[in-house]
């Protein structure tokens, strides 16, 4: 059999944690293709590896698929008129399982016995692997080494008639997070898994429905919200309007609180929430829960500043901009080679010495993972002359690896997972060290008593360790240690 290097389900991770992909369509549109590389560009942050949009036009799929940034491969006339129809649908790509690389850059498309199909996926299953190795033992062939692959393999060889039926089929051999937006010849196709772990939006734009991970993908194109697709619903749209279908036993809703902590853009609305309000309740709750005295409050940005924001408010520290972030450094810069990667902080940041030196500062992010960013930042604080540094992370300790979309390193390598706080504290350089609680977390999101253990509110494994769906590949990693030899 041949086999997949498990490198591609299972990238080298640097820094912080990655997000998984962003997804947008729309169905009954002239301008499909273009409203929907808008979109994209709204949803550039999910994801910068890849873009792609496939469009469905009199009896025809058209695609364009490519590596880098919306903003350089779908602005040009060009591109967008090899693009006909007035149905689309597009994804932006980090990869979480799947290399970086043209084969898996989304959506795949198929031709399937029932037409043509093309998917696009943002999450990650945590059985994909052991699916794959099913069907290629009964001798599927794969293009790819993307689990959205696997979705595909399992619609096409569904007994089901429909393609609904057997897109539900498909469904119920899955299992991890999801968020998928289907095109096919007749009707464009979203759903959203039982857990609502990985967020999908409804909009509309002049009469014509539109699918998206964000609603800030909705206010590009001057669409507007209608509502946010239910967890474990599927939503099928074509000519004659919208279907709602609920094809899963309930359960509880439970999505992904990284979603609000760092990965949504700050002027998105999730679950009726401001992500920009959480973040910065975020950090109102941190001030509360660890306060220290200080001269000023500096956000690592740019995630940290709305979490400084309301940090500074309730200590009644004066708020400064003591980072400087360079936003003209492409992800080229970021880790190509050890050589660079000694000086990517610097690339990326700088220390305005002129508030800095002499000072108490209070530095705020979103999280810490590995350490090594917060290390070369603290020791930045101290080279331009900080008198103290303390450090305040507006989430939990990352104890647990992600495997529903995110980029996270193995268990072995999260510094929460094998040190203290005050090891970590020496370990960055820092004179204090302190995390939000994961109650008080749970209290900036409005649920005042904290996390109710036995239902919880959120997907929050990498703080807790409580998984809501099962881990079957990660339960037997060792068998898939090599399964392509395709680079």
């Amino acid at each position: 059999m041949s086999k997949i290097v498990l490198g591609d389900y299972y990238p080298v991770y640097y820094g912080k944690p990655k997000d998984e992909c962003g997804i947008f369509g729309i169905y009954g549109h002239s301008d499909a293709a273009a409203l929907t590389a808008l979109g994209l560009h709204a949803l550039q942050h999910r994801g910068q590896e890849s873009a792609g949009i496939v469009t469905f036009d009199d009896g025809l799929f058209h695609a364009e698929r490519r590596m880098g940034l919306v903003s350089d491969n779908f602005t040009d006339n060009k591109i967008l008129a090899c693009l006909p129809g007035n149905t689309a649908i597009g994804h932006v790509r980090y990869s979480t399982t799947g290399s970086s690389a043209l084969k898996n850059v989304q959506p795949l498309f198929a031709d399937l016995s029932i037409g043509g199909l093309a998917l696009a996926h943002n999450g990650n299953l945590t059985n994909g692997l052991t699916l794959r190795e099913n069907l290629v033992n009964e001798g599927s062939i794969f293009q790819t080494t993307s689990d959205t692959e696997t979705v595909l393999q399992l619609i096409a060889k569904s007994k089901e008639k429909s393609i609904v039926k057997r897109f539900i089929d498909s469904l119920y051999q899955i299992d991890g997070a999801y968020a998928f937006v289907t095109l096919t010849t007749k009707n464009m196709i979203g759903v959203r898994d039982p857990s609502g772990i990985r967020p999908l939006i409804l909009g509309i734009l002049d009469g014509s429905y539109i699918l998206t991970s964000e609603t800030c993908a909705l206010d590009i194109i001057g669409a507007e919200f209608v509502r946010e697709v239910e967890n474990g619903e599927m939503i099928v749209i074509t000519r004659s309007g919208l279907e709602s279908i609920k094809p899963f036993p309930v359960r509880p809703k439970r999505p992904c609180i990284f979603e609000y902590i760092y990965f949504a853009r700050p002027d998105s609305i999730l679950g009726g929430h401001s992500v920009y309000e959480c973040r910065r309740k975020f950090g109102q709750e941190l001030a509360k829960e660890s306060p220290i005295k200080a001269d000023l409050v500096i956000p690592i940005p740019d995630s940290g500043v709305p979490a400084a924001i309301g940090y500074a408010d309730t200590s009644d520290i004066p708020f400064e901009l003591g980072i400087i972030r360079n936003h003209y450094v492409g992800r080229t810069f970021i880790e190509p080679q050890q050589s660079i990667r000694a000086f990517s902080v610097k690339l990326k940041h700088n220390a305005n010495r002129i508030l800095v030196d002499g000072k108490k500062v209070i530095l705020v992010d979103d999280s810490l993972v590995r350490g090594t960013t917060s290390t070369k930042i603290v020791r930045m604080m101290r080279e331009a002359g900080a008198q103290q540094v303390h450090m305040r992370i507006t989430a939990p300790p990352i104890k647990f690896p992600d495997y529903y979309g995110i980029d996270t390193p193995v268990k072995d390598e999260l510094l929460a997972s094998n040190k203290s706080i005050d090891e970590i504290r020496s370990y960055i350089g820092a004179d204090s060290l302190k995390f939000l609680s994961v109650d008080g977390l749970y209290r900036a999101m409005g649920f005042p008593c904290g996390r109710n253990a036995k239902h919880p509110a959120f997907t929050d494994h990498c703080f807790t360790g409580d998984y809501p769906t099962g881990l079957i590949d990660q339960s037997s990693k060792e068998k898939f240690h090599q399964l392509s030899l395709l680079s």
